[in-house]
C-alpha cells in the first residue's frame, strides 16, 4: 500500500540555508566586553602617595617620559622607569641608576613625588642629592588645588 499524495506523515523538504549563524559569536563578544569591562580598572597600578596642592605651572610635554622617585613616609624611596613598576631602591642605588640613564640620555628628567607627611628636609636632602650627581633636571610633582 503506498500512499501518494498529502499525508500528515510526509516530510516536507525545507532548501539548505548559506548563511551563518553569528548569535554565538555575539554572545562570545558580549562575555569578553564585560570581561574587560570588569577587569580595566584593576590594571592600573601604583604607589598611592598624598600629595601637596599647590598652583603650579605644566612642565613642557617631551617625548620621553620622565624618571619618577618616590619618597614615603619612613624613608622609603622607589624609582619608577617608563610607566614601568615602582621599584624599592636605596637613594645611592637611585642615584647610580640615575646617573647611568643620564649617560644614554643627555635630557633625562627626574620627578620626585614626595607624601605631605614626609619632612621638607628629606626631599631637600634628596633633591640637592640628585643634582649634585649631575642630574639638572629635577622637579616636583604635586596635585591642583581644589577649586
Amino acid at each position: 500500500m503506498s500512499v501518494q499524495g498529502n499525508s500528515p506523515f510526509q516530510r516536507h523538504r525545507k532548501s539548505l540555508k548559506s548563511d551563518m549563524n553569528v548569535v554565538p559569536y555575539i554572545d562570545v563578544m558580549l562575555v569578553l566586553l564585560v570581561i574587560f569591562m570588569v577587569t580595566a580598572p584593576m590594571l592600573t597600578t601604583g604607589l598611592t602617595v598624598d600629595l601637596p596642592d599647590a598652583p603650579t605651572d605644566s612642565l613642557a610635554v617631551s617625548k620621553d617620559l620622565p624618571a619618577i622617585v618616590t619618597i614615603k613616609s619612613g624613608k622609603q624611596y622607589f624609582l619608577r622607569l617608563n610607566n614601568g613598576a615602582d621599584e624599592a631602591l636605596s637613594v645611592d642605588a637611585i642615584r647610580e641608576r640615575l646617573q647611568a640613564l643620564q649617560q644614554t640620555n643627555p635630557a633625562l628628567s627626574v620627578l620626585l613625588n614626595a607624601d605631605q607627611t614626609v619632612p621638607y628636609g628629606d626631599v631637600v636632602v634628596l633633591m640637592a642629592s640628585l643634582q649634585h650627581s649631575g642630574l639638572k633636571q629635577v622637579g616636583l610633582l604635586t596635585e591642583a588645588p581644589a577649586q
